[in-house]
């Protein structure tokens, strides 16, 4: 009797841990450890609320920031879509919607379940019961994520019609609509949206280097160097990011950057300041270290490929400086 007494507290004290842990599970799979964290920060000036738009490098929609200063409706703000700001929280992940819902209510069902002496699962009795218990959770788990995956590429699709197409603004004229393309020795092509700001090949040089340039001072850790590299905002990020790390007592390493395709998205200019977005898909090598130990955490020494529009600012007659990383 007293044994199974203590298994029963030992399930119920497994599956408050599984409730806890299964979130942050949830919450990590969904972001790399490479600048940014695999999610989308950073302004655009007026046009923050508005994604850039599409190219032959990112024919997709660029998600909405989730990480963001410029507030919704402040003057001269362009209108922003609907749902474009994000919230955070475990079950608020941009995406998620609904399905932080439906894995709220299955956490909530269980812990309810539990508070008044049904048990998680009810019926759990002996040490049989663990191993169901975590067969349970394990589907539950498997379910959530292939609804996940179901929800981002239908949210992606309704949102592709609300985002994509040409840019509007006074840069953009009739009949100027989805950008045409040349190679360049920097492997970007040339958008012909751009207008009245001209992006020069110095220009996309500029963009490759610091694109090489903020992944070697995120990976050295290296916060003075990004201030040199991109906006006060950004480097907020970055350096929260930074700390999140140390933390864990992580270190992320990242090498071989590589430019594989890129092209202007658009580009424009408010008062004395210049915007370039630009769509770039990269090759990297992105691995996770334990701090002092250099033991391999996540990642490997296989590259990955990544896809991403990079929003670059330059007050006149200064350098561009990285503003904005959207996940495409």
């Amino acid at each position: 009797m007293n044994f199974t007494i203590r298994t029963r507290g030992l399930v119920k004290l497994m599956a408050v841990v599984l409730s806890v842990a299964m979130p942050l599970m949830l919450a990590v799979s969904a972001a790399d450890a490479r600048v940014g964290g695999g999610g989308s920060s950073g302004s655009r000036g007026t046009r923050t609320f508005a994604a850039p738009p599409s190219t032959s490098t990112a024919p997709n929609a660029a998600q909405p920031f989730n990480r963001t200063m410029t507030q919704p409706g402040s003057p001269g703000m362009a209108a922003p879509a609907a749902g474009a700001a994000a919230k955070g929280g475990f079950f608020n992940r941009p995406g998620m919607g609904m399905l932080g819902g439906l894995a709220a209510g299955f956490l909530g069902a269980g812990l309810l379940g539990m508070l008044f002496g049904g048990g998680m699962f009810s019926g759990l009795g002996g040490l049989s019961s663990i191993f169901g218990l975590i067969l349970q959770v394990g589907l539950i788990i498997i379910v959530v994520r292939l609804a996940m995956s179901w929800w981002q590429r239908r949210h992606q699709n309704q949102t592709a019609s609300a985002y994509a197409g040409p840019a509007t603004g006074p840069d953009v004229g009739p009949g100027q609509g989805a950008p045409t393309y040349a190679r360049t020795g920097t492997g970007f092509g040339i958008g012909a949206n751009a207008a009245p700001l001209e992006i020069v090949q110095g220009d996309y040089e500029a963009f490759e280097k610091l694109l090489g340039d903020v992944q070697a001072a995120w990976s050295n850790e290296d916060v003075e160097k990004l201030h040199t590299l991109a906006t006060p905002e950004m480097v907020s990020y970055f350096t929260k990011d930074l700390e999140e790390n140390k933390a864990r007592n992580d270190i992320n390493k990242v090498s071989n950057v590589k430019l594989l395709q890129g092209d202007l998205a658009e580009s424009w200019r408010e008062g004395e300041t210049d915007y370039a977005s630009v769509a770039m898909r990269f090759t990297l090598i992105d691995k996770t270290l334990e701090r002092g130990t250099d033991r391999l955490v996540a990642g490997s020494e296989t590259p990955i490929e990544a896809t991403e529009v990079w929003t670059f600012v330059r007050p006149r007659g200064a350098n561009w400086e990285l503003s904005a990383i959207q996940q495409a």
